[in-house]
């Protein structure tokens, strides 16, 4: 009996580190509701921004190089970006609002939140400014040099 307790303990222990490890870096969130009737689709997922990490890391090499050769020219902008954001982590950058619609970016405790709402469509999609930077790192690291 002894033995089960110290062994669930051990899976409780590694369980809580793993999930604190996997949702250390925050969430990524979207969520997209249609309003076309009763047919419209929804859709809402969560996911750990370290996903993204990993996911950059299992990409086999010539997707991600050719990603990146694509992506060089825009790269020191995207790094500038998520250098820049990380100094304003409370702050509006892009509120348009017409009669029935509206587009809103912001940035709120470090995250980048995107809403853009009309009359057939929520779309709602937030994640960590830190996300930007680690996508731009991957894709320096495996851009080919000039």
């Amino acid at each position: 009996m002894l033995f089960l307790a110290k062994a669930a303990l051990g899976v409780s222990a590694t369980l809580a580190v793993a999930g604190a490890y996997v949702f250390h870096e925050g969430v990524i969130r979207v969520d997209v509701d249609e309003s076309r009737g009763a047919g419209g689709s929804h859709v809402h997922f969560w996911v750990p921004a370290t996903t993204v990490s990993v996911g950059l890391r299992v990409v086999p090499r010539h997707h991600i190089e050719q990603a990146a050769a694509q992506a060089r020219p825009y790269l020191p902008l995207l790094r500038e970006i998520a250098k820049e954001l990380k100094k304003y982590p409370n702050a509006e950058l892009v509120d348009v609002r017409e009669t029935n619609e509206y587009v809103r970016v912001a940035v709120h405790d470090g995250k980048l939140y995107i809403d853009a709402v009309s009359d057939t469509e929520d779309i709602h999609v937030n994640f960590p400014v830190e996300t930007i930077s680690d996508v731009a790192d991957r894709l320096e690291d495996a851009a080919p040099s000039i």
